[in-house]
């Protein structure tokens, strides 16, 4: 009787205590702030050709320079006004829900890059890195909900990533940061950053998700956000085969107006467009829209490798070689310069010659 109980007792045991619940994480409501792409506390700075879509706001601060050459689609802007002070406040109580919920797993000291991580809440009681690819595996669950808390900042290295598989919503990614985040250059990101101070995107990074600073401020150049709730991959096989085109790019003049679209198929629209490593010739830009022009003002071979995202954050990159020559005198041209200097010739001899009388 006595070994019966104990079974009995240690059975209960192992129901009540023996396992966490799976999806013990919850999504916080980002409330007047969901419909914000990029939303400061101080100030929003732009620099180059970046594409939002959704809103832009401020608050407390009143700053919002660099539309254009940045440009809006599908939001307006809000500065310092009463929609911004409740995107704010929606802001506040989320990244406090978040900053309260338990840890499923401590990351503290491990890089992300290189992990394929499932749903829960991964803690990091200082700073966060990201060198590489991070993947996002819903198993099959579109509520899915990841988390990470990171206690200082987030930095992530030129040409990372973060992408899901296997049905999740992007917008069940959150990021909630102590201080500052920062994306590298070219970096892939996906998910809600909350962050107490400031987030910065350095050239190239994109966002499927939202840039939320409480305190400090945005800073862009060249970016792409896309405030949006996309599926993250079909379940259960993945990311799609991504294709980049054209394969290869014609060749350049110095002087002369270059201009070449890129384009972006097998994903889910709209697709964005960065350049991950190399340079481009001097004188060209790539917009996330995928228009490489400008006025190429430097000869020599120059190469690069270009990346389309889609809306999932699945991606392809394409490495590119591109020469760029001096412009090569026409005969017509010559002709001109010939009889210019002929006529020059011609008008210096008349001025030697003596006048009579």
């Amino acid at each position: 009787m006595t070994q019966t109980r104990l079974q009995l007792a240690i059975a209960v045991a192992v129901l009540v205590c023996g396992a966490a619940p799976v999806s013990a994480q919850t999504a916080p409501s980002l409330g007047a702030a969901q419909s914000f792409a990029v939303l400061a506390g101080t100030t929003v700075t732009n620099t180059g050709p970046s594409v939002i879509a959704g809103d832009v706001g401020v608050s407390p601060g009143t700053a919002i320079t660099g539309f254009p050459p940045g440009i809006i689609v599908s939001g307006v802007i809000h500065s310092a006004d009463a929609v911004a002070l409740s995107a704010q406040t929606a802001v506040t109580s989320a990244y406090n829900v978040l900053a309260g919920q338990p840890c499923t797993q401590d990351l503290t000291g491990l890089d992300l890059g290189g992990r394929t991580l499932t749903q829960g809440v991964y803690c990091f009681s200082s700073s966060a890195q990201l060198t590489g690819p991070l993947v996002l595996d819903a198993q099959g669950n579109a509520n899915a909900v990841f988390i990470f808390k990171i206690g200082s900042t987030l930095t992530t290295a030129s040409a990372s990533s973060v992408t899901m598989i296997n049905g999740g919503s992007l917008c069940n990614v959150f990021w909630q940061v102590g201080s500052s985040a920062t994306l590298g250059t070219g970096t892939s990101f996906i998910g809600n950053i909350l962050a107490l101070t400031s987030i910065t995107l350095t050239t190239g990074a994109n966002v499927t998700g939202r840039t939320l600073a409480r305190n400090g401020a945005v800073t862009l150049d060249s970016n792409s956000i896309t405030a949006t709730c996309a599926t993250g991959g079909p379940p259960p096989g993945g990311c799609p085969t991504i294709t980049l085109t054209p394969p290869t790019l014609l060749n350049g003049t110095v002087g002369i107006t270059y201009s070449q679209t890129f384009g972006g198929s097998g994903g889910t629209g709209p697709y964005t467009f960065g350049v991950v490593a190399g340079s481009l010739p001097p004188g060209l830009t790539l917009s996330p829209t995928g228009l490489l022009t400008g006025n190429p003002t430097t000869a020599g071979n120059f190469a690069f490798t270009v990346r389309v995202t889609d809306a999932a954050g699945c991606f392809t990159q394409v490495a590119y070689t591109m020469a760029v020559t001096t412009a090569v005198p026409t005969l017509p041209q010559i002709f001109v310069a010939l009889l210019a200097m002929l006529l020059g010739w011609v008008g210096y001899s008349r001025l030697r010659q003596p006048r009579i009388g």
